[in-house]
């Protein structure tokens, strides 16, 4: 059975593609910097990885054949961590790479993700490019969830609305894309609707059943709350950016990839909230 290497592999989408690969009866290399984090299976091993210790390549790529390629969140760097990886699995023999990249990083060459792409674009390797929206789950064990416990969402949104995908979604596509060789293919991944961080937060509030409240905020507060939280300053900017393009309407649109790639639909923002109303400490009585 073939082995496929997934990288971020502690991070919420790469623990939801480990568990999506398993279903598919793949066997998995857990690839994080924090291996403790990974249970080892008979499908599932672990392996220390960091994109900036090529040491660790090696051992990451032995026996390979394909490779679900994420990157460091908000990060500016990405390139540069990235595109060594990526030659150093081509010369270890790796035939395939799905990567995960953003929502309309196409609309942007000088995008970090944008650039990767366009590199796979270029190399020999067979390649697949996910582009999702923003996650669900960056409400639950996301940087908004701290926000829910405390009651109020503020982000530089205003009323735009957002097409949100869960990475359980993601995580199907992305097995079904290895399972069925979809080579060559670039898939926009969004949920089912678009909805404001306004109606988000009601969804939630009725989910939770107490108060959640949605503020919006300009950039610059965004800026200073990010800087207080200790951000790096590349990440902040990363994330104007990206709320830029949300407030332009850009992550507003819905494609039909989901459920065409898996034939199954991509969860509700309102079954997502029901599903994970513990987020507010509080679950509304049945």
């Amino acid at each position: 059975m073939e082995t496929i290497l997934v990288t971020g592999a502690s991070g919420k989408l790469g623990k939801a593609v480990v568990r999506a690969l398993v279903d598919k009866d793949f066997n998995v290399r857990a690839a994080t910097r924090k291996t403790t984090k990974i249970r080892w299976t008979d499908r599932v091993r672990p392996v220390l990885f960091d994109y900036e210790d090529h040491t660790l390549f090696k051992a990451a790529l032995d026996d390979i054949s394909s490779v679900f390629l994420v990157a460091p969140p908000l990060d500016s760097r990405a390139p540069d961590k990235l595109i060594p990886f990526i030659d150093k699995a081509g010369e270890a023999g790796v035939r395939h790479i799905v990567f995960n990249s953003v929502m309309r990083a196409d609309l942007d060459e000088k995008n970090p993700l944008r650039i990767i792409e366009r590199y796979l674009m270029k190399s020999e390797l067979e390649h697949t490019i996910l582009r999702p929206n923003f996650f669900m789950e960056n409400f639950t064990s996301g940087w908004i969830g701290p926000m829910i416990a405390a009651g109020t969402i503020r982000v530089p949104a205003g009323e735009a609305k957002t097409s949100f995908i869960s990475v359980e979604d993601i995580a199907r596509v992305a097995a079904a894309c290895f399972q069925e060789r979809r080579y060559g293919e670039d898939c926009s991944l969004t949920g089912n609707e678009a909805i404001s961080y306004g109606q988000a937060a009601r969804i939630i509030a009725d989910a939770c059943g107490r108060i959640v409240n949605y503020i919006p905020i300009s950039e610059e507060e965004m800026v200073q709350l990010d800087r207080h939280h200790g951000m790096p300053e590349s990440s902040i900017r990363y994330r104007v950016r990206l709320f830029q393009e949300v407030r332009r309407g850009h992550m507003a649109e819905i494609t039909g990839v989901v459920k065409e790639v898996t034939g199954k639909p991509p969860m509700s923002f309102k079954d997502f909230a029901w599903k994970n109303s513990e987020v507010c400490e509080v679950r509304k009585a049945a």
